[in-house]
């Protein structure tokens, strides 16, 4: 008996370790192939040097420039680099459902990139997102601090919420009353929607985001507030995109009930583009220009 139980967790040990060592190698696959194609790409600031002309009686030659000048790598990306090479601790989402959100932002950035939450893949997403604006919401005033002690470059900016999973029933009959549902005005911070969220700093409100992840606020307790809110915004912030085009909404942890219902009810099953393990990906297009109903 002893014997199987000493193999059952030998097993259990490797698994987990395989586990963490595909992540591990999949981040850094991404970030070396940001850092190889930001090698490759000439400094904008840095016109190439001038061609050499020589006038002679007969003719006239022209010498390309015998070298070009290439950018150096930015600080926050060799910090993101050296963070995952040498980490031992697991993200929260795997190697699928990175990959989900890695391919978006390879054909959009650099953009503008939300993120509900701040944990321990969010100097990969400011990472893979180089050249565009990364900015992270989070509850937890000491774990930002903790965390822009060792990345300060990351934007960061601390949320208070005032909902709670327990109430989830009751908020989601709230978002389905017709100044939750009306598509006339997409206007959040003067929102009549009960459900909507209305107290988060300037930056949510003034700035144009091309992809949003809800990866926060905690919500895995009746007593945490939960992401009701965070989800029904989300998808009026896509509705309300004053720029052409769709903006790319995540949810990750989809097999909770919140997040599996409210994803479905105010991000619309006719966005839902993919769905890999517990990250769903929407992509919900702007009401700006044309009278859409709420959900297709």
């Amino acid at each position: 008996m002893k014997a199987k139980l000493s193999s059952f967790l030998r097993k259990m040990t490797w698994s987990r370790i395989q586990n963490t060592l595909h992540i591990k190698l999949l981040l850094l696959s991404l970030l070396l192939l940001f850092l190889f194609l930001l090698l490759l790409r000439p400094t904008p600031s840095s016109p190439p040097s001038p061609a050499i002309t020589t006038t002679a009686s007969s003719s006239t030659t022209t010498t390309a420039p015998a070298t070009a000048c290439y950018s150096k790598i930015p600080e926050s990306l060799a910090e993101t680099i050296i963070h995952y090479a040498t980490s031992n601790t697991t993200p929260q989402q795997t190697h699928a459902e990175i990959s989900v959100t890695a391919r978006v932002l390879r054909n959009r950035s650099p953009c503008r990139f939300l993120v509900f939450g701040l944990g321990l893949d969010s100097p990969m997403w400011a990472g893979l997102n180089h050249g565009g604006r990364t900015v992270f919401l989070e509850e937890d005033e000491s774990w930002i601090a903790t965390v822009r002690a060792r990345f300060p470059s990351l934007e960061t900016y601390h949320v208070r919420y005032d909902t709670r999973v327990r109430d989830a029933d009751a908020l989601m009959e709230i978002g389905r009353r017709p100044e939750c549902l009306s598509t006339e005005t997409t206007e959040l911070r003067g929102s009549l929607c009960g459900l909507a969220l209305k107290g988060l700093p300037d930056v949510f409100y003034d700035e144009e985001w091309d992809l949003i992840m809800v990866d926060a606020p905690t919500g895995w307790i009746p007593e945490a507030p939960g992401r009701m809110g965070a989800i029904y915004t989300a998808g009026m912030a896509a509705r309300g995109r004053k720029a052409e085009g769709e903006t790319d909404v995540f949810v990750h942890d989809v097999d909770r009930k919140v997040e599996d219902e409210f994803s479905k009810e105010f991000l619309c099953e006719g966005y839902l583009r993919e769905q890999v393990g517990r990250l769903r990906h929407f992509s919900i297009p702007s009401y700006r220009k044309t009278k859409l109903p709420f959900c297709p």
